[in-house]
């Protein structure tokens, strides 16, 4: 019994790419359930270290101008329960009450309220920083396995026209 060797090789070409077939589809599954996800993740990370950031850095400002411009306090209206709100005088500004993270509060001096409001800006920049960096990581990744799915693609293509 002979072999006819063009069958064979016609086999072969064709199992090469249900192969590249199947292999474009686990690539591109694995883009976009694992890589886009992770992506997205870290960019949410990101959102709210900038949100944090911005709070810190509005506080500061909001500070300096209590310093600078109003030493000797300022008139508000307090809100005293179901929106009924009371004008009220603050005179004294030498400390403020400071969220420091899980809702805990410390008596600060305006002074030392910016200077940790300074320390805060710079870690949550550096924690973003590193966050960046891994989202980078993370679109070359992306760019990366679109390239092995563009060259899976022109294999495919290159043994049809044959």
């Amino acid at each position: 019994m002979q072999v006819n060797p063009k069958h064979n090789t016609e086999a072969h070409r064709q199992a090469e790419q249900d192969a590249n077939k199947a292999r474009i589809t686990q690539i591109e599954e694995f883009i976009n359930e694992v890589l886009k996800e992770d992506l997205r993740e870290l960019e949410k990370c990101i959102g709210q270290y900038n949100e944090e950031i911005m709070e810190y850095v509005q506080l500061k400002n909001t500070l300096q101008t209590f310093d600078t411009h109003l030493p000797d306090g300022y008139k508000t209206q307090v809100n005293i329960g179901s929106n009924v709100f009371m004008q009220a005088r603050v005179r004294k500004m030498d400390s403020i009450l400071v969220d420091v993270g899980k809702n805990v509060f410390l008596d600060m001096s305006i002074p030392d309220a910016e200077r940790f409001c300074d320390t805060r800006v710079k870690i949550l920049t550096k924690q973003s920083d590193v966050l960046r960096d891994e989202s980078v990581k993370k679109r070359a990744q992306i760019k990366m396995a679109l390239i092995a799915i563009s060259e899976r693609t022109k294999l495919i293509q290159q043994d049809e026209s044959k």
